[in-house]
């Protein structure tokens, strides 16, 4: 049995399984920024004996754990190098810290690629490779599956798509990448710019939506200009790696075909290298909300035996 962790910028999720695509049992909690780094740590402590509670297994039955964790991070220190949403994570030994909680071996690995495992091994990639798995959710974040396993560059990560420059600014501004023009906080930024948002309405990326489903002009350009941002990225990404399936997750992802996959499958298709027009295909991911805990439960089982 091994334990699976995710942790991110607002949630906070353990669960219990074997890493064959099957969660045994699940714990789930909201984090707040505001406590950084130290709250959430005070949450692993408190949900590891509920989780194992809950799953009626005794902590001697572990045998390792694995965690996704939302930003950057050390594979030959297995260190967390930063977060950009929650305070006090910079150059944390997460991993160790996970391990003399648990009193068993722990890896760690960034969420994206960890998720991608998730859906190369169990979701909407399985029996494919390579995969490209994208999120799109509060920021934006990649990871590339070869024959099952995360390509990880020379230890640091790789395939952060979210990164990406699309539009090259002067030296006062900030370049805008992918992530500053097509995440969930970059579509609210530009709701509000707009001034789409009516006093009290709800200010997601959802209400965005139905804006634009309804034909406003403001949301249907908002969300125009997040495809062109994702398509702008991912056109190139497929002449340099010519993956069998780009797999998108991640909360904006689910505004669905209409107004989010059709438009950057279309984008996509006028920028993609000739030769390699039809071989990649794009698609949803599968798994949900626990896509990171079935991909951090995997990474264990790969990286600590069984």
């Amino acid at each position: 049995m091994f334990l699976g962790i995710e942790i991110g910028g607002t949630k906070l999720q353990l669960g219990l399984g074997r890493g064959d695509g099957h969660i045994r049992a699940l714990w789930r909690g909201a984090v707040n920024p505001a406590e950084g780094s130290e709250g959430i740590r005070k949450q692993i402590v408190s949900a590891v004996p509920e989780l194992l509670a809950k799953a009626n297994t005794d902590r001697g039955l572990l045998r390792g754990v694995g965690i996704g964790f939302g930003g950057p991070t050390d594979d030959r220190s297995n260190t967390v190098i930063k977060s950009h949403q929650i305070d006090g994570w910079d150059g944390f030994p997460l991993a160790d810290w996970v391990s003399d909680l648990v009193g068993v071996p722990a890896v760690l690995c960034n969420d994206a690629d960890v998720a991608g495992l998730a859906e190369a091994l169990f979701g909407a990639g399985r029996g494919l490779s390579p995969i490209f798995y994208i999120t799109v959710g509060t920021g934006i974040g990649g990871g590339l599956i070869i024959d099952g396993q995360i390509y990880r560059g020379v230890g640091r990560g790789a395939a952060e798509i979210g990164h990406y420059v699309v539009v090259e600014r002067g030296d006062d501004e900030p370049d805008l990448t992918v992530e500053r023009v097509a995440s969930g906080r970059a579509i609210q930024y530009h709701a509000n710019k707009e001034g789409l948002f009516a006093d009290g309405a709800p200010r997601t990326v959802q209400t965005v939506a139905a804006l634009a489903r309804n034909n406003d002009f403001k949301a249907c350009r908002i969300f125009s200009m997040a495809t062109d941002a994702l398509a702008m990225a991912i056109a190139p990404m497929i002449t340099l790696l010519c993956p069998a399936r780009v797999v998108i997750g991640g909360g904006v992802s689910l505004i669905g075909e209409g107004l989010f996959f059709n438009p950057i499958r279309e984008k996509v298709a006028l920028r993609t290298f000739a030769p390699f027009a039809g071989l990649t295909d794009i698609v949803p991911a599968a798994l949900g909300e626990e896509v990171v805990v079935h991909g951090a439960l995997a990474l264990a089982r790969q990286k600590l035996g069984g």
